[in-house]
């Protein structure tokens, strides 16, 4: 099947929209010896993407018209459908790989709020339902596919379809996908089998003919959603005092498919891309759901500010035990990331939310002294009305498990005030907490019993690169750690200091010393990282240790303090080389009793074999508790 594209893409400009005739049809960007040395090394490397680290971005203040080509090579920035780097970061689109896998779903039993969809849905399910009465070939291609989707049922219903979105998001036109299985989604390998046979059926029906006579409907949906969006960024921006700005890796992706469900969101985030798909209810005045649109773009402008201090939140983890008991996901409960974004997230939609109040009328004309002060009262009898309901919105949040809405919310109060922004604000918010104040004040809220879910999704990509390195060495799959290490050494662009410090510790694990002090040396010479740096002083002072020059092993361990990495292991691991000489655990023997002399000692046996799990001696190596 040749390759289309026809894809619906609108701006969401820095400024308020003006009429545009030519919007419904333009693609136009939306603003054991001394292997065992590495055992103590720092195991969890794994930090948040440089994109999601970087500043939030808006919206772009251009609108363009241009002709929308199919993606080609399996490069990163085609994923979801990357832009120019000059382009937008926010767009608003319609899909047609995404249009096939939901007619497909349709085809096979997918019928929630069937009745309240948008008479789209019912009319492509009748074409197809016709092209596959007129044709016993189009009928057994369905009977294929259908016999796929229903083996790979899930038992939520939500995240059955979920799957199949996941995967349309990283396809072509042509169902061909634009990166390697390794990169999907990892909901949507358990269905990636299906593409051939949802090939073989939209050819059979002529599903692609359907979805070009159906496209201007697509983009008359697109075209009515365009200015409550743009007006919905607009407002949010302003409400967090965020600056415009293009596109900077990141981006918020809105998709429409009204062949999916009206009274669901399905949104989520793949690494820096934050994506929601939503479908127009039947009646065209009903509204869209532009609060979970909102919540999804809230984490979109948030999370940059709160992993670019993710390493100052370990002060936070006590505030963890205060929602041990409540009704949240397990992510909530064990990550202090996760738990304070979304808190923070919950006191900007309480206090930014529409209370429904209505405002008192002015009085006209010049008017007289009662008349204004009846004014003034019936205002300040608002803004009182409306800050209760704020505060019953926030009591809420609280008693669901959003154990820091409060704290926040007076913080967005005091934000206010003083009119600084939240990316200056939150800084402050996090350094300035009470932790023992809040753990404190967490523990005596009588949670809510019903569970709540977040909105959005957060779908992990797998990892790769010298991420994959880090886990296949911690698997104790060194050999090929190290030809993902060389690879990336290799590259003229690759992450030569991380590559040499994997080096340097696969060296350890294969008992090279002078090799590793060799990598260790040209991690420290080019690093930046303040982990992989202190990190490898601390490795470097062992090997001095262990080769009894303890004046080079103090100077490492001070060099290792002196770069401030703020994780609490590598203090702990500097402080106790400078308190002790770092030893080698001894060793258990494996010889068989019968062949060792009853005076031998297994822990005096240093030419017994390693324990194989090395679990001993992992342990060993353990930093010591704070």
């Amino acid at each position: 099947m040749p390759s289309r594209s026809i894809h619906s893409r609108v701006t969401i400009p820095a400024s308020p929209p003006t009429p545009a005739p030519t919007r419904a049809r333009t693609r136009t960007a939306l603003t054991a010896t001394l292997g065992l040395l590495t055992s103590l090394g720092p195991l969890g490397l794994y930090a948040p993407t440089a994109a999601a680290q970087s500043s939030s971005s808006g919206s772009s203040s251009s609108s363009s018209s241009q002709t929308t080509a199919p993606l080609s090579s399996s490069t990163p920035s085609q994923k979801i459908a990357q832009p120019e780097a000059s382009g937008s970061a926010v767009t608003l689109e319609s899909s047609e790989s995404l249009f096939q896998l939901a007619a497909a779903l349709n085809t096979c039993g997918y019928d929630a709020d069937l009745a309240a969809s948008s008479p789209i849905r019912a009319s492509v399910r009748a074409e197809i339902d016709a092209a596959v009465a007129a044709s016993p070939d189009a009928a057994a291609r369905r009977n294929e596919l259908c016999a796929y989707i229903h083996q790979h049922q899930l038992g939520d219903p939500g995240r059955s379809v979920a799957q199949y979105v996941s995967l349309a998001l990283y396809l072509l036109p042509d169902l061909t996908p634009i990166v390697a299985e390794t990169d999907l989604p990892p909901d949507s390998t358990q269905v990636v089998t299906v593409l051939p046979l949802l090939r073989n059926f939209s050819e059979a029906v002529h599903l692609h003919a359907i979805w070009v006579a159906r496209h201007a409907d697509y983009e008359a949906i697109v075209t009515r959603l365009h200015d409550p969006l743009t007006r919905m960024i607009l407002h949010t921006n302003i409400d967090l005092r965020s600056p415009v700005s293009s596109y900077d890796g990141r981006r918020f992706l809105v998709l429409v498919e009204p062949m999916l469900a009206p009274n669901s969101v399905n949104a989520r985030i793949y690494s820096s891309n934050y994506v929601v798909i939503i479908s127009p209810p039947a009646d065209p005045a009903g509204s869209f759901h532009l609060d979970e649109i909102r919540h999804t773009y809230l984490h979109y402008q948030i999370e940059p500010m709160v992993y670019a201090r993710a390493a100052a939140m370990d002060r936070l983890l006590p505030l963890l035990k205060s929602v041990a008991e409540a009704p949240l996901e397990f992510v909530y409960k064990s990550d202090i990331v996760a738990l304070f974004t979304e808190c923070l997230i919950k006191a900007v939609e309480a206090r930014t939310m529409e209370t429904g109040l209505v405002q008192p009328a002015r009085p006209a004309g010049p008017g007289n002294r009662v008349d204004s002060e009846k004014f003034d009262a019936e205002r300040a009898a608002l803004a009182r009305e409306a800050e209760a309901v704020r505060r019953r919105s926030v009591d809420l949040s609280m008693r669901q498990g959003w154990v820091l809405t409060n704290y926040f919310y007076g913080q967005l109060v005091e934000m206010e005030r003083d009119n600084i922004s939240l990316k200056d604000n939150i800084g402050p918010m996090v350094y300035g907490m009470d932790v023992e104040r809040q753990r404190k004040a967490g523990q005596q809220i009588a949670f809510l019993p019903e569970p709540t879910r977040d909105v959005v999704r957060r779908i992990q990509p797998a990892p790769s690169g010298l991420d994959l390195a880090e886990r296949k060495m911690l698997q104790g799959d060194a050999a090929a750690a190290e030809e993902i290490a060389r690879k990336a050494l290799a590259d003229p662009v690759g992450d030569h200091p991380r590559a040499h410090y994997i080096l340097a510790r696969i060296d350890l694990l294969d008992r090279q010393p002078a090799e590793a002090v060799t990598h260790f040396q040209a991690a420290l010479q080019t690093s930046k990282d303040p982990r992989t740096i202190a990190w490898s002083h601390i490795y470097l002072g062992r090997l001095y240790d262990v080769q009894s020059d303890r004046g080079k092993a103090v100077s490492e361990y001070h060099l290792a303090l002196n770069v401030h990495d703020i994780h609490p292991d590598t203090r702990a691991a500097a402080d106790q080389g400078l308190k002790q000489p770092f030893t080698l655990p001894k060793r258990e023997t494996v010889v068989p009793a019968t062949s060792r002399p009853a005076s031998q000692s297994p822990a005096n046996d240093d030419e017994a074999p390693l324990d194989p799990s090395g679990k001993a001696e992992k342990e060993a190596y353990k930093p010591q508790p704070r």
